[in-house]
């Protein structure tokens, strides 16, 4: 994996491979930036990493500016490693580890953008409770945007606050706001 952009931009990070990830492709990770640059002030960003993996998505918009990431899994290889590259890196990123279906229930605070990437055979009930546990507990900043990577063999735009979908591949990007 690498960081597409930024001031790490290029730099190759090696994750461990015993970690339980499928880590965003960097054409996914690309596209998915594309966007987000004509939406957002990354300086500026609050950000949730949810089933944040090797932390791939956390580091790029570290690498981008961003002041204050939260990175949550429930593999405590994968926390520590996100700690490992943080600390490496001077990242600002808190890594928990935690279910977080669970964490969703208990969370506080609130964040400019939610970033999910849950297992792939989650089932659409199950991401429907995800983007739900964003809501109930006010997690999202009332101008914020919830992202959810998913499999091209899903369609989430029947959830609440649904507003588009990408595709890259096999991989999906829903945006709720």
């Amino acid at each position: 994996m690498r960081i597409i952009s930024g001031l790490y931009k290029g730099k190759r990070l090696i994750a461990p491979k015993q970690l339980p990830v499928r880590p965003t492709t960097d054409f996914a990770k690309e596209g998915l930036f594309n966007i987000l640059n004509n939406r957002l002030y990354f300086d500026e960003v609050s950000m949730l990493d949810l089933f944040a993996g090797t932390g791939n998505i956390g580091f790029e918009f570290a690498s981008r500016g961003c002041k204050n990431i939260t990175s949550v899994d429930a593999h405590y290889g994968c926390v520590s490693y996100i700690q490992k590259i943080s600390e490496e890196l001077s990242f600002p990123i808190t890594a928990i580890k935690a279910d977080v279906l669970k964490y969703l229930q208990h969370a506080t605070g609130s964040f400019d953008l939610i970033f999910a990437d849950p297992p792939y055979d989650f089932d659409h009930e199950t991401l429907s409770k995800l983007v739900e546990g964003v809501y109930t507990n006010n997690l999202l900043n009332p101008q914020g945007l919830l992202i959810i990577e998913h499999t091209k063999h899903l369609d989430l735009s029947d959830i609440s606050n649904f507003q588009e979908s990408r595709k890259y591949g096999g991989s999906v990007f829903s945006f709720f706001s």
